[in-house]
């Protein structure tokens, strides 16, 4: 089944008014790009912690309120999420590897899955050198290839 259909059957197994369908696709769309640009190389466990991420964000009052906001997030010229302003295309290339992240973005979003983050806000590569605004954060859990932070 494509991705397109998938999303749109579970928007509307969930949500019968049309707008909050277009706004419901619209944002599992911008998740489930932020799981493939960000870790379409990691398993399963390490895309939904960077889904919950995404939502952790959402749930917080310091990040904007949609999905989409939050993954198109600039500060100070910097985007939050590096695969969003590096001037590549945004258009997912690996049709499997994007079906898989749309899989996870559906499963995350429903709210099923416990956040494996710990309520995590912030996360890096662990082959990234530990960023100056980490030195403020608590780790709190290491999932593959990336550590995860809150204050």
């Amino acid at each position: 089944m494509g991705i397109s259909k998938k999303i749109t059957i579970a928007i509307v197994m969930v949500f019968t008014q049309s707008t909050l369908a277009d706004t419901r696709y619209e944002n599992l769309q911008c998740l489930a790009k932020n799981i493939y640009f960000e870790g379409r190389n990691q398993p399963w466990v390490g895309q939904v912690a960077i889904a919950q991420v995404t939502l952790n964000r959402v749930k917080n009052i310091a990040f904007p309120s949609t999905i989409c906001e939050v993954v198109r997030q600039r500060k100070r010229n910097i985007c939050q999420f590096s695969w969003y302003c590096d001037g590549k295309s945004d258009q997912p290339k690996d049709v499997k590897d994007y079906d898989k992240a749309t899989d996870v973005a559906i499963q995350v979003y429903s709210g099923t899955i416990p956040d494996v983050t710990e309520g995590a806000l912030w996360y890096h590569a662990t082959y990234i050198r530990r960023p100056f605004w980490a030195y403020s954060m608590k780790e709190v859990v290491k999932i593959n290839e990336h550590i995860f932070y809150k204050q």
